[in-house]
């Protein structure tokens, strides 16, 4: 019975979308705008049902209080870890790498997009600056929390279903679309932002444990860039083709399409076997290593040579605390530019009459930023894991200061606001595709998604400052040098925390590696 309580869910939460759709195209004659609108009760039933489906579906997905048990005692043995590291990437990890690469771009459009209903939102509901300001920081917010709560129950639960519960809740939330006060869209904003925190943290700790030593992190670089590059790109496209048509909602409501092919494409992702490994489930470990031609090497488990699991204040004790330090403040100064200063872009560039429409410009300085990924996963596989994030976060200090000295969003400066935007989203592209790895590369397996949702909220902190900053900032110049502060702040954190990682083994123990200067 339970092992249907998640498809059971999944119904109950489609009906209850569809529910709302009635309402939006009853707006359709004025252009969407549902401003005033009252709830109906269809509306509300359907929230209802979106509401038990989740419930269900958590019920369908959760293991049983035996297996909890098991997993609490056991003991893993670290050296078996060592056949996942030596093995030849084989065609199940590159569909993986393409199934969750696709994953990381749903989940990157739902922050992205923050920025772009901005301007439709004053227009309809006639917000002033400071009131357009809550809606990323309940989103954002929102995001934290997620990045919190499944990590840790990634590191409980394990990585697949928590992807799965994920996909779920990105269709589950796209009903902000169809709110009609900017109060509902505030809250739904807010969950909306607790699903789409989850699927960084849990993504990387899976492929970082499921893929090769020699070629992990190229490539988790390269996914988390490009993911990140083409998750702003499609948020960007989409504001150009289809808002003018559909309005502002329709950035929300992509969350439900995309929300079932995410859930549709798990079919294909297979549980971290050094998760299992680590639960004990030592003949489903064997059954993934097989299908990534590695050879399982099932040990007796009382030979096991490892320490006890650890639990989530280990992140803040011992040789791990100063890793968790560096990466707390990298994160927090990447998430002030991203969040305080990048997300703020079209409001500023809407009012400088720079000539060029905000959406425009964003997606062409989105487009010349993408090759910047592919030079950061190079440097970070291939020269150094540290040195490749401190060298991206200069990249991203020095264009804010530019910024800041410059001011380029007056008229006639198009070129030279291209130069610079593209710049600025190549350094903090390059800063969140090395920070998500890096995190993922540092923990021992039954810390590391806990450890990479530490990292992932940290990123997202700075979106809660974002409307602090907006309001106390008022030119672009100003908000430029104030989120260049953070920036220095984090690079000189990792210069002083940082350990390399570049074609190492995973960290499983928790005692200090040497540091590469």
């Amino acid at each position: 019975m339970k092992r249907y309580g998640f498809p059971a869910g999944s119904v109950l939460v489609l009906a209850g979308v569809a529910m709302h759709v009635p309402d939006y195209l009853m707006a359709r004659h004025d252009h969407f705008m549902m401003a005033g609108m009252p709830m109906s009760g269809l509306m509300t039933a359907g929230m209802v049902l979106i509401a038990a489906g989740l419930v269900l579906a958590v019920w369908g997905l959760l293991p049983g209080r035996a297996e909890l048990a098991a997993r609490a005692r056991r003991v893993p043995a670290t050296q078996r870890y060592a056949a996942l590291d030596r093995a030849e990437l084989s065609p199940a990890h590159r569909v993986l790498a393409i199934v969750l690469f696709v994953g990381l771009v749903i989940d990157t459009m739902k922050p992205a997009s923050l920025g772009f209903v901005a301007p439709g939102m004053v227009k309809e509901y006639g917000l002033d600056r400071s009131e357009i300001a809550s809606l990323p920081f309940a989103g954002i917010t929102g995001t934290v929390v997620g990045s919190l709560l499944w990590g840790y129950l990634a590191d409980v639960f394990g990585r697949r279903s928590t992807i799965l519960f994920t996909g779920l809740m990105y269709v589950a939330t796209s009903i902000c679309g169809f709110m009609p006060s900017f109060g509902w869209n505030l809250a739904m904003c807010f969950a909306m932002g607790i699903a789409a925190g989850g699927m960084l943290p849990v993504a990387y700790s899976l492929m970082s444990e499921s893929i090769p030593a020699r070629q992990r992190g190229w490539l988790l670089v390269l996914q988390s860039g490009m993911a990140a590059a083409l998750g702003y790109l499609i948020a960007s496209g989409a504001t150009s083709l289809l808002v003018p048509h559909l309005s502002w909602r329709v950035l929300w409501l992509l969350g439900a399409p995309t929300g079932v092919l995410l859930v549709v494409l798990t079919r294909w992702i297979p549980e971290s076997p050094r998760f299992l490994l680590a639960c004990g489930r030592d003949e489903e470990a064997a059954e993934v290593m097989h299908r990534y031609g590695v050879r399982a090497v099932l040990a007796d488990p009382a030979s096991a040579t490892g320490a006890p699991p650890l639990r989530l204040p280990a992140l803040l004790t011992g040789s791990l605390l100063p890793r968790t330090t560096g990466i707390l403040v990298y994160g927090l100064g990447w998430g002030v530019v991203n969040w305080g200063f990048i997300t703020f872009l079209p409001v500023f560039l809407q009012t400088a009459g720079s000539g060029t429409r905000p959406s425009d410009l964003l997606l062409l300085s989105s487009v010349f930023a993408l090759p910047a990924t592919a030079v950061a996963a190079v440097a970070y596989a291939r020269w150094s894991s540290r040195r490749a994030m401190l060298a991206y976060a200069g990249v991203t200090g020095l264009v804010l200061l530019l910024f800041g000295v410059l001011d380029p969003s007056g008229p006639g400066h198009g070129a030279l606001l291209v130069a610079l935007i593209s710049l600025l989203l190549s350094g903090a592209a390059g800063m969140i595709a090395m920070l998500a790895p890096y995190a993922a590369e540092v923990y021992p397996t039954t810390l590391r998604a806990t450890g990479s949702g530490v990292a992932a909220a940290s990123s997202k902190v700075g979106g809660m400052l974002g409307p602090v900053l907006l309001t106390t900032a008022p030119r672009i110049g100003t908000l430029a040098l104030v989120s260049a502060v953070p920036v220095a702040a984090a690079a000189y954190a990792l210069w002083r925390t940082g350990i390399e990682t570049a074609g190492r083994p995973l960290v499983e123990a928790v005692t200090p590696v040497e540091q590469e200067g």
